[in-house]
């Protein structure tokens, strides 16, 4: 038995004693806990604990330190960059068990909650409250994943990122200690901002287990439509102008027509097979009916075949659970297949050219990938719908992804909008950052001298 296998099997007998059943190395479970909706291989963890408090958290750490054992933090497995993946095998902690909404502060506008709560969930505890929490991915995750990936969405257009809605964090780090970043006030100039750096580090640096969330007020009235266009660049043309008038959309979501084609079959929907907009507006009766007239005859300037927009909830829902089920829908067309989901971002300027140049490298392959996204903040993705049978469509699509990227940091733009790092970007960190990934790893070394949080992800890899 090797030195770190016995350190591994004390660590494991420890952290046995502190959490009882609720430590599980069942086969079933290390191998749920070791794959992802990425398209990575499944890693699989030496054990999945399952932890109650912040003070479990804090002893579970500790435990894991000092006989330097690996920690992966996981809400609900969503992550496409194979953030959640046990690249070193250790402890993955499943956060499932800490899913409660702990203070709800109506008069300031702001909730503290546990790293496990889902975002539908948190929700469906504000329904009665008169507010609600923005930042909608599509997935139903975890709000601490969200924040650990700096998650953003369909929404970020108007109610901004998970970086602009957390306020406070609670934080494990990597020794055990357990500290508290941020206040609920809205602003400070106290100091380091440890809250927006603990927020995107996907782990690597602590693991959150509470979250005090910025809230906002449930709009009196919602308009929500969806038109089709002749062309990308009609589309974003429309978009460009639509923000460029003051327009407050609450969201601004692309499809192409693959993906239109893709809904149709899905969902039973008669879309256009065309690029479409699908559009939300927020604030009272008469402005939204105000801004759906605008966009109308923005739209109409730039070729759109008609604006069809409701302020009805059951059609508002099938637009959005169109869209969130696109994904889905997208998947469906190739049976059996996986996806390799790409994320660019980029200045809006530069979105038709990036999505037609992709659709051209798209159409010069074998593989399929039809393209959505966030235009109104110049995020996209590429659907590649790839058969695990054949190596060679994976190496297909990785290579077009990392041309997808190295197009987008040419104009300006980035690797990852919204999925984050993880594994899959980390080869265009440097040239992203340049010497700032470096101080990343600086970082990194600082606060996790053993490199026992999340390793193998996001910042440079030493030894």
């Amino acid at each position: 038995m090797t030195r770190q296998r016995a350190q591994d099997d004390k660590a494991i007998t420890a952290l046995k004693s502190l959490l009882g059943q609720r430590l599980s190395l069942s086969k079933s479970d290390l191998a749920l806990h070791g794959r992802s909706e990425s398209y990575f291989a499944p890693m699989l963890p030496d054990a999945v604990a399952y932890p109650q408090s912040t003070e479990e958290v804090s002893k579970l750490v500790a435990i894991c330190a000092a006989h330097e054992l690996p920690v992966v933090a996981w809400g609900t497995g969503t992550s496409l960059e194979g953030h959640s993946l046990a690249v070193r095998g250790g402890v993955v902690v499943d956060f499932s068990r800490m899913a409660r909404l702990v203070a709800l502060r109506p008069e300031d506008m702001d909730v503290t909650v546990q790293p496990g709560l889902t975002r539908e969930a948190l929700n469906e505890e504000l329904r009665a409250t008169g507010l609600f929490f923005p930042v909608d991915p599509g997935a139903n995750a975890a709000l601490g994943g969200m924040a650990a990936t700096r998650a953003s969405g369909t929404t970020a257009v108007r109610y901004g990122t998970m970086r602009d809605n957390v306020l406070a964090l609670e934080v494990v780090l990597a020794d055990g200690r357990v500290i508290r970043t941020g206040t609920r006030a809205r602003k400070s100039a106290a100091g380091f901002d440890l809250t927006g750096l603990m927020v995107g580090s996907e782990g690597t640096l602590g693991l959150i287990t509470e979250l005090t969330l910025r809230l906002h007020g449930q709009p009196e009235a919602i308009s929500a439509g969806v038109c089709a266009f002749p062309d990308m660049g009609a589309a974003v043309a429309a978009v460009t102008d639509t923000i460029q008038l003051g327009l407050p959309m609450a969201r601004i979501e692309f499809l192409d027509a693959a993906s239109a084609a893709a809904v149709n079959a899905y969902a039973g929907m008669d879309l256009p097979l065309l690029p479409h907009l699908l559009l939300e507006f927020h604030g009272s009766e008469a402005a939204v009916a105000e801004q759906s007239r605008l966009f109308g005859e923005i739209a109409a300037d730039h070729g759109a075949l008609g604006f069809d927009w409701s302020v009805k909830p059951e059609e508002r829902k099938a637009l959005w659970a169109m869209r969130h089920n696109a994904f889905y829908a997208i998947l469906a067309t190739r049976r059996g297949a996986r996806a390799l989901v790409t994320d660019i971002c980029v200045p809006i300027s530069r979105l038709a050219e990036a999505v037609e140049a992709t659709q051209a490298d798209i159409a010069a392959g074998t593989i399929p990938g039809p393209i959505l996204g966030h235009v109104g903040d110049g995020n996209f993705h590429a659907v590649l719908l790839i058969d695990e049978s054949r190596p060679e469509e994976l190496e297909e699509a990785r290579a077009l992804s990392d041309r997808m990227v190295r197009r987008a940091l040419a104009l300006g733009g980035t690797s990852t909008g919204e999925h984050g790092v993880g594994m899959g970007k980390l080869d265009f960190m440097p040239a992203e950052h340049g010497d700032g990934w470096q101080v990343m790893g600086d970082i990194k070394r600082a606060l996790d001298p053993k490199n026992i949080l999340n390793p193998g992800k996001l910042v440079p890899q030493g030894d």
